[in-house]
């Protein structure tokens, strides 16, 4: 298995969800269990050299990839979800996306102060998302170390405004 055998499996729609968007559809992965454990695999390579506590990953797709991480390595995992779909107590952020804006949240208990947190998306983009994480792990009082993306989209990507250590698998 090879990092091109995995970004040859995502599929590109074009015009996806709206037009100008090349949309990076990674379900095509989840057919093959192998391929799973390799790109988990090589995040847990970039996660090993990261002191954390805790992955957090972004609804949906976040999801997939951050719960193998966080069986494999051992460690808490924390949904960051879409408003309105947590119910104990949270802590929210609004944030503008790329076309639209949105509003996270977590469950305030899952996240302490001073928790050292590792992000794990399957695609970075603009950065948005990955920037209202950082935002609403700061509200906690808790501390981005790491971040990792199954998919960076080189041209949009601004690494200026991420913290922590930065990983891509595969860049497009």
């Amino acid at each position: 298995m090879t990092h091109e055998d995995i970004k040859n499996s995502i599929a590109s729609i074009k015009d996806f969800p709206k037009e100008g968007i090349d949309f990076k559809d990674v379900t095509p992965l989840f057919l093959d269990h192998k391929k799973i454990e390799y790109v988990t695999d090589e995040i847990a390579k970039f996660a090993s050299d990261i002191d954390f506590d805790v992955i957090v990953a972004p609804e949906s797709r976040g999801f997939l990839f951050g719960v193998p991480l966080a069986l494999k390595m051992k460690k808490p995992f924390v949904l960051i979800r879409k408003k309105g779909k947590l119910p104990r107590d949270i802590e929210s952020i609004d944030y503008q996306l790329e076309y639209g804006h949105s509003t996270i949240e977590v469950t305030k208990d899952d996240i302490k102060p001073n928790m050292k947190v590792l992000v794990i998306d399957d695609l970075i983009a603009t950065g948005g998302t990955s920037v209202a994480i950082q935002n609403l792990m700061e509200k906690l009082k808790a501390q981005v170390v790491g971040q990792a993306y199954l998919i960076e989209l080189e041209k949009l990507c601004d690494h200026k405004k991420l913290v922590g250590k930065f990983y891509s698998m595969l860049k497009f």
